[in-house]
């Protein structure tokens, strides 16, 4: 009987063993997850905080005016857009001061889309203001891209031997009634996601939740082993906008796979 009750005994310890273990990684799954919009702070302030100058007078008070941020906002947003102003590829402005979304060669508009709404990152938006205008100074390139839709349509057709053969096959863009939802992976490890205004149907919302559900899968999935390798999560700071479907349609395809976008807060 003592034997019995021995071999019980571990059965039933080896369950709260896993349990303790389990509860033990998620714990410090969660305190790296906490820590990961610090470090990505830290990161854009060893890249871009203020420089002192070597000789002369320095307050950094001046860092804190409200004028100062005032100019060094408006001086971003200018320079941004001078450093396409002088390329003939097509860049994105996405200008959330005024709700709208540009197409645009060397400053011109060739396509404009309202802004029905949008949310940012609390660390794009209550950040240290001169680490984020003076990061905002360069033009965003995108680096990967995902999306509910094809970057390029292609259609493959096999060519009549005569014109007794000929058939015509149009294809539809499906495109036109399909959930129109991307993400664009841009420099400094930002991500800006674009969703279409219109989400009326419960084919609509589905999509929605599948193309969420799908990043966030690969996002714990590569975070996990960030936190198994003993290294905090990588944390993407985001801008999301909803626009109108067409033009978000008429944007994804209009730009390069590497193209640029400026950002106006």
């Amino acid at each position: 009987m003592a034997k019995v009750n021995v071999m019980e005994n571990k059965k039933s310890i080896v369950p709260l063993i896993l349990v303790v273990i389990v509860s033990a990684f998620l714990i410090y799954y969660a305190v790296m997850l906490s820590m990961a919009p610090g470090k990505k702070m830290a990161d854009l302030q060893a890249a871009f905080a203020p420089v002192p100058p070597e000789k002369g007078d320095y307050n950094e008070k001046l860092f804190q005016d409200s004028a100062y941020i005032s100019l060094l906002k408006i001086k971003s947003f200018l320079a941004s857009r001078t450093a396409l102003a002088d390329q003939d590829s097509i860049y994105l402005l996405i200008n959330l001061a005024d709700s709208i979304a540009n197409l645009e060669i060397s400053g011109v508009p060739v396509h404009s889309a309202k802004i029905s709404s949008y949310e940012i990152s609390k660390i794009l938006e209550e950040g240290d203001r001169n680490i984020i205008y003076t990061m905002l100074t360069t033009p965003l390139t995108i680096e990967d891209y995902i999306s509910t839709i094809d970057k390029e349509p292609v259609k493959v057709k096999i060519a009549p031997k005569d014109t007794s053969e000929y058939i015509p096959d149009a294809t539809p863009d499906t495109s036109i009634i399909e959930q129109v939802n991307y993400m664009f992976e841009v420099s400094n490890g930002i991500r800006i996601y674009i969703n279409q205004e219109e989400n009326q149907t419960s084919d609509d919302k589905r999509s929605v939740t599948a193309f969420n559900t799908k990043e966030r899968i690969k996002d714990t999935w590569v975070a996990l082993k960030s936190v198994a390798n003993l290294k905090t999560p990588e944390y993407h700071p985001s801008i999301k906008i909803r626009i109108p479907r067409n033009d978000a349609k008429v944007i994804f395809r209009a730009l390069p796979r590497n193209g640029q976008i400026v950002v106006k807060t």
